[in-house]
């Protein structure tokens, strides 16, 4: 991308801003950001924000390590960890509350969003499963080795799979939101 995507403007916000109103929109509050070694600006962000933030320190290393990072620093009580991707900012708080309702009814279920059939993101993990992740397992991993335990959530939403890797996703993106109908906006967007 040749910028850190995190902080590339959607609008009048930041990517990693736009993730993390839907989060703010959906009622989650025990947010923790995970940045790299080259996160500071990432960091400066977010310094007014209610959510925690931590550093992984492991350079070069996948996204595994920075998961594992943050495990590390939740508290053992926790139930689910609903693992949000910076770079999909299209994802709505209807999902991700859907998301949750989900695992209130199946706490022992990897939950995955749907949409027209195809798998996205975020995945909400049971604690228990996701700690296999200290094993040397990916989340791909976990998945796989536990697809009895997976839930799919079906949702209205083409955000799950939007993902920003390129300029050509960073223009798509940049239509798609100003396209979105106003009552698909977070409430932030809508000024609330």
């Amino acid at each position: 991308m040749g910028a850190t995507k995190q902080l590339l403007l959607l609008h009048d916000k930041t990517v990693i801003r736009h993730c993390l109103d839907a989060l703010f929109d959906a009622d989650i509050r025990d947010i923790l950001v995970v940045i790299g070694l080259q996160g500071d600006a990432i960091m400066e962000s977010l310094q007014h924000l209610p959510v925690g933030v931590v550093r992984n320190e492991v350079p070069n290393s996948d996204m595994a390590e920075s998961i594992r990072t943050g495990l590390r620093t939740l508290e053992s009580t926790q139930g689910g960890v609903l693992i949000c991707l910076s770079d999909y900012p299209l994802v709505s708080a209807n999902t991700i509350r859907a998301l949750v309702r989900a695992f209130n009814n199946y706490p022992n279920n990897v939950i995955i969003p749907q949409n027209e059939g195809r798998r996205g993101h975020p995945t909400l993990f049971p604690l228990k499963l996701i700690s296999g992740i200290f094993s040397g397992l990916t989340l791909r991993d976990i998945v796989h080795r536990n697809s009895k335990m997976i839930f799919t959530v079906d949702v209205n939403d083409e955000g799950i799979l939007l993902d920003l890797d390129s300029k050509e996703d960073y223009r798509l993106i940049q239509t798609k939101l100003r396209d979105r109908p106003i009552g698909e906006k977070t409430q932030a967007e809508n000024g609330t």
